[in-house]
């Protein structure tokens, strides 16, 4: 009423501000929890459905500018339900498509989270950060058994954190890396000396996943990165000093792995792990010979084989997405998850090169989707948490740059 006669909106202040940072919090902390999936229910999973349905409840807008994201992560799960009727087991079917449904929730959830308020980009990376430093912490403290039970955060001797598998555990890792190493790219490296202590923590993290995969996340990621940051850059003596800093990351990175290669427990399970094929890889029915048979077989199950059916068939699962979205989701999923992911980095490309307060972010984000696609190749990344949040990001950004755009056209048509 004040504000309405004049007066100071005292009333308006002293609940929105609150409001407002309670509203943070709560979207720090799913972010946080991101990281502890170890088993399941997880309590990101359980935290979410709760945040999501408070935060649509309380009108959160379902915008048209991310209406792409939702129109294919909806036809993606209903292809899924469409499929159930093919499997064996008819409650696991029915359970494994419902994750698929909430995971898409999700991702929907963080594009409509940032297409409100752009600047919540800040609370989701500083949440992720902090989750992804911790995790690493105990992975790394798991894989030398550091306290007792620790041995808990491993699995076939390679760190997983609170993961289930190291491989999810890796790559997990690797935003946030991009994060602080971007941040050192473009900001004066001794006035962040800070930050190379959590980025120390988290290169060695990925690197005892001994995940092959999180490895090319990592350094394909930073190449994308490293690139996008000498591109855009345009002075000269800054451009010589991104030089200069991509010949001593790569110095200091040799030293860091020379050190940990100097223990016989780790340098063993790298010469292992390193070898480009492995056994299951190249066996008769191994993961390459699965993904031909698999895309014959299913040219005959327009509907797909059904969830989870595919190992009944294979000694193994698919460790394709793109694969599983045709055994799992039908033709339907198959082709739109394609189609979403081909439209998610198009859409994503204009963003990199504008000059925005969450262009940084934008493009880390852009360096780890496109790595985690080229990773889905031979690995599955169907029900991991964090690659529906990239999703979610992705068209977060998208979403903002559609609505600035807009808002700048009225204004033009006003001025005229």
């Amino acid at each position: 009423m004040a504000g309405t006669h004049g007066g100071p909106p005292l009333v308006r202040a002293s609940v929105g501000l609150p409001a407002k940072s309670l509203g943070n919090a709560a979207l720090w902390l799913a972010a946080f929890l991101s990281g502890f999936v170890i088993e399941e229910p997880a309590p990101y999973e359980l935290y979410m459905v709760l945040l999501s349905v408070i935060w649509l409840a309380f009108g959160l807008k379902l915008r048209p500018e991310f209406g792409p994201l939702i129109i294919c992560m909806m036809l993606y799960v209903a292809g899924g339900v469409a499929s159930i009727p093919m499997a064996q087991e008819f409650g696991d079917a029915v359970m494994y498509i419902a994750v698929s449904g909430f995971l898409a929730i999700t991702a929907i959830f963080y594009a409509a989270i940032l297409a409100d308020e752009p600047d919540r980009f800040r609370v989701i990376q500083n949440g992720y950060t902090i989750s992804a430093v911790f995790v690493a912490m105990i992975g790394i403290a798991g894989y030398f058994n550091l306290f007792p039970g620790a041995e808990y955060f491993t699995l076939y001797s390679r760190a997983r954190g609170t993961f289930q598998d190291p491989n999810v555990f890796g790559p997990f890792l690797v935003l946030p890396t991009m994060l602080i190493i971007q941040k050192l790219l473009r900001d004066s490296v001794s006035r962040n000396f800070a930050l190379l202590l959590p980025l120390a923590i988290l290169l060695l993290g990925i690197f005892l996943s001994f995940s092959r995969g999180a490895w090319g996340v990592l350094v394909a990621a930073v190449l994308v990165v490293y690139f996008l940051a000498l591109v855009t850059e345009q002075s000269n003596r800054r451009r010589a000093r991104l030089v200069f800093l991509g010949f001593a990351g790569i110095l200091a990175c040799a030293g860091l792995l020379a050190a940990a290669l100097s223990i016989d427990t780790v340098s063993d399970m790298f010469s292992q792990r390193a070898r480009l094929v492995q056994e299951y890889d190249g066996a008769r029915l191994g993961r390459f010979a699965r993904y031909a048979l698999g895309f014959q077989m299913v040219m005959e199950y327009p509907l797909g084989l059904g969830p989870l059916e595919f190992n009944k068939y294979f000694p193994e699962d698919e460790h394709n997405v793109y694969l599983k979205g045709f055994t799992t989701y039908g033709w339907l999923g198959g082709f739109v998850y394609i189609a979403m992911a081909l439209w998610t980095v198009c859409a994503l490309v204009p963003l990199l090169f504008k000059s925005r307060p969450w262009t940084a972010f934008t493009q880390c984000v852009f360096a780890v989707f496109v790595a985690h696609l080229i990773l889905s190749v031979i690995i599955d990344t169907d029900h991991w948490r964090h690659m529906y949040m990239l999703y979610g990001l992705a068209w977060g950004m998208i979403a903002t740059d559609k609505i600035e755009r807009k808002r700048a056209r009225r204004q033009r048509l006003a001025a005229a």
